[in-house]
């Protein structure tokens, strides 16, 4: 693919979007810690240099992906079938396992999610963490709409709370199930070891059904 420099508008984004639908082709087949700035450049048809004219950085592209993607996740997420007059026991465990099985089904966003705040805010400019962290923002409040219909009881602390606990537990539970070779053969040598491997939508699913429980506790006798 070769690309002639862009000289409106018009051609400037486009040349964004190329390079952030590729960056997205790439994370199908790779990890977030494998996608390079060269071989994106590459495969877009690019001189490095050029494709830090339209991002600042690899980490850049990798921030416009995160929003994008937790936005499609909120846009997909369906909790209508949750009925607010069940028990709120119930309701605890189907809002928790649709949260966890629908952030399960999607890798790509789960391995952005993980390297937010450790390699993605990293190596950007304000400017460009002020962008993310306001689409966050956005993609929360979402979220929070969804979650209020089938969670009446809860106020807006409350909800951001679940929100916030499903975020960091997504960030620090899906390396733990995408475990390297080595430690897939200990857990194989070892089985009382493998017994403790960590695997995300259920560990995923029954923290988040003990946070909204202790949160409804909170409201209404369980």
């Amino acid at each position: 693919m070769e690309f002639q420099r862009a000289r409106n508008d018009t051609q400037r984004d486009e040349r964004r979007r190329t390079i952030l639908s590729m960056a997205s082709a790439m994370l199908e087949e790779m990890s977030v810690a494998d996608l390079s700035l060269n071989e994106l450049s590459r495969r877009v048809g690019l001189a490095k240099s050029n494709v830090l004219r339209y991002f600042e950085s690899r980490e850049a592209v990798l921030l416009e992906l995160l929003n994008a993607a937790l936005q499609a996740w909120i846009d997909d997420l369906d909790l209508s079938a949750i009925s607010p007059s069940i028990p709120p026991h119930e309701r605890a465990e189907a809002v928790a396992g649709a949260i966890a099985q629908s952030l399960a089904a999607r890798p790509v966003l789960c391995d952005l999610i993980s390297a937010q705040a450790s390699v993605l805010e990293r190596n950007v400019s304000t400017d460009t963490v002020l962008r993310h962290k306001r689409a966050v923002l956005v993609s929360v409040e979402a979220l929070s709409v969804k979650l209020r219909t089938p969670l009446p009881e809860l106020d807006g602390s409350d909800i951001y709370k679940i929100i916030a606990i499903a975020l960091l537990m997504t960030s620090g539970v899906w390396p733990h199930d995408r475990p390297t070779e080595a430690l897939l053969a200990a857990y194989t040598a070892d089985p009382e070891i493998g017994a403790h491997r960590m695997r995300f939508a259920p560990f995923m699913q029954e923290a988040l059904a003990l946070t909204i429980i202790g949160l409804l506790a909170g409201r209404v006798t369980i």
